[in-house]
């Protein structure tokens, strides 16, 4: 790179901390924490029924039904299946059938759920598989109630990498929102392709992504010191 090429990104770096930028980028962040938000509760509460919902109803589960079970797990692999930008389209028209619109922040977070549920049910899953079949052996030989094994075995066994999953699932809802930015939910995405891709200002773009890698990397440090805090403490007992 000849020094006219490294004097431009300079002054692209240096624009992007300038207050001007953030000017721009600032309000967007607000709009794609408040879409993180209500989109992971949505997605925590869902997508852990439905995980709970496939081990139960497993041919070798508490419930067994396999011809349900069946029919959810196909459900859940087929929204898993389409690519979210597909589902943001395909939802939107539900969105305005239900808040009456199909743009900005609050139409796109039944899109963000639709997304992100089926993946976090699949995670959940695969946490309580994990849960040593011994121990819910064990409890059945004694007499435990299907109900105690679920919310005195089966969870908390699994709650480190359900902690970990849902993590996981967290960082995907924010990619998912800058992808959404792209079809009018607002926030960082929006930003990113309307101000910075459209108009050529790459300091604005460069300011969204950083902000972006703050938030995926803030979930993440969060997450795994919540499930190390768990095993740690569950070692001392």
């Amino acid at each position: 790179m000849n020094s006219g090429g490294i004097t431009k990104m300079l002054i692209t770096l240096k624009s992007a901390f300038s207050a001007g930028t953030w000017g721009i980028v600032a309000p967007s962040i607000s709009q794609t924490l408040y879409m993180v938000l209500l989109t992971t509760v949505l997605t925590g509460l869902c997508g852990l029924m439905l995980g709970i919902a496939l081990i139960l109803t497993d041919k070798d589960g508490l419930y067994p039904l396999p011809v349900f079970n069946a029919v959810l797990g196909g459900l859940i692999n087929i929204l898993r299946s389409m690519p979210s930008m597909i589902i943001i389209i395909l939802t939107l028209p539900l969105s305005r059938l239900i808040i009456g619109i199909s743009y900005g922040p609050k139409a796109c977070i039944i899109a963000l759920a639709v997304s992100c549920i089926p993946l976090f049910a699949r995670l959940v899953e695969s946490s309580i598989v994990e849960v040593a079949q011994g121990k819910v052996e064990a409890a059945k030989a004694m007499g435990a109630r299907n109900r105690d094994i679920i919310f005195k075995i089966m969870l908390p066994e699994a709650l480190p990498s359900l902690v970990r999953n849902f993590t996981i699932a967290i960082i995907a809802i924010i990619s998912t929102t800058a992808l959404a930015g792209s079809f009018g939910a607002g926030g960082l995405g929006d930003v990113a392709v309307r101000f910075g891709y459209n108009r050529f200002r790459a300091d604005i773009l460069i300011a969204a992504v950083l902000v972006l890698i703050v938030l995926v990397n803030a979930v993440q440090f969060v997450g795994e010191g919540i499930a190390k805090y768990i095993l740690k403490k569950r070692h001392l007992l």
